[in-house]
């Protein structure tokens, strides 16, 4: 998508060059309802000062952009951001390549962000994390014409590249082991239900649990904090007929609902087995440690730096990669429903 240029604006107004450059620069010598016309069209254009100039000069600027619509108090503590974002980063700088993030309040403001460092030409691509049902950000970058890879999958990404995991096959790994070990009322503390990956995991879980008979399968929506996953927990330990095992859709929320269970005086993995979606150091030094899918998450950002750097080389091109499956490591957080273990 070409950028819009001096030009362009002074054909929009129906003035001269010079004109648009005197509103655009504050400068005097330009009547001041013309000025606040061209300042309009400029805006509608998405028009910035440097694109022009870099377009011209075909110069790149080295650098990919990374928008997150989340709370940065959950993104802060979370291990797998900092692994991907570490990986991420590792593999643009391997070509000199910078790495800008921005967190935001929500999608709209994302989208704004992808406008505006596009136009503005701060960027040469864009990396795009969360990807949601029906999502409108798609649609924003292919109209912007900017390189991007989109972190999900798989399918649904227009003409997208993507590099993604196999959240579906990973979840059916978990409940065919859970089920394996005799448990029958399985839960799923969940992310946010917007995200893709969330319903996949979801859908997942509700399939396998009706193919092997289990008496219950149920997900409970949060927004990936400890404080959210430590009350869904809660609440799934306060019914009358609990689940006997619960999988969580990160390593932060397993912690908080190992924390819970002990609080309540639930036995794991005596009467609660639980398994972290996310490995990371904190599965590991928990007491007990939790059983957990593993995956090289810094190595899974490296690679999405390396199909984000191709794409950017190869204008058109459109990637679509698999990663690899990951897989489930048991540790003393799981074991068969009712089985005592001395302390």
């Amino acid at each position: 998508m070409r950028r819009p240029t001096i030009t362009d604006i002074a054909e929009r107004v129906g003035v001269s060059k010079g004109a648009v450059s005197f509103a655009l620069n504050g400068r005097p010598g330009v009547g001041e309802a013309t000025r606040a016309r061209i300042l309009q069209v400029a805006k509608e254009m998405n028009w910035r000062p440097h694109s022009a100039a870099r377009a011209l000069g075909g110069a790149r600027a080295e650098a990919v952009g990374l928008v997150i619509a989340r709370p940065a108090s959950t993104l802060g503590v979370e291990p797998f951001f900092a692994q991907l974002l570490s990986g991420l980063q590792a593999g643009l700088s391997a070509q000199s390549a910078a790495l800008h993030l921005l967190i935001v309040e929500d999608v709209e403001a994302e989208m704004e962000v992808y406008r505006d460092w596009a136009s503005a030409h701060r960027v040469d691509g864009f990396v795009m994390v969360d990807l949601k049902v029906r999502d409108p950000r798609i649609e924003v970058l292919e109209e912007l014409g900017v390189p991007a890879v989109i972190l999900g999958g798989p399918g649904k990404h227009g003409s997208l590249s993507s590099v993604w995991a196999d959240d579906r096959g990973a979840m059916l790994s978990v409940v065919d082991y859970l089920a394996a070990l005799g448990h029958g009322r399985v839960a799923h503390v969940a992310g946010l239900p917007e995200f893709r990956h969330t319903q996949r995991r979801t859908r997942a879980l509700r399939d396998r649990a009706g193919r092997l008979g289990l008496e219950e399968a149920v997900s409970v929506h949060t927004d990936f904090s400890d404080s959210e996953g430590a009350a869904a927990t809660r609440a799934l330990l306060s019914r009358p007929r609990r689940p006997t095992a619960i999988v969580y859709d990160s390593d932060v929320m397993a912690l908080a609902g190992l924390g819970v269970a002990g609080e309540m005086g639930v036995k794991v993995p005596n009467e609660l087995s639980i398994v972290a979606f996310d490995d990371s150091v904190l599965t590991r030094i928990a007491h007990p440690a939790i059983s957990a899918l593993s995956r090289d998450t810094f190595a899974f950002g490296k690679q999405l730096a390396e199909v984000m750097l191709e794409v950017i080389a190869e204008p058109g091109l459109r990637r679509d990669v698999k990663t690899a499956t990951p897989r489930l490591v048991v540790r003393e957080s799981t074991a068969p429903p009712g089985t005592w273990q001395e302390d």
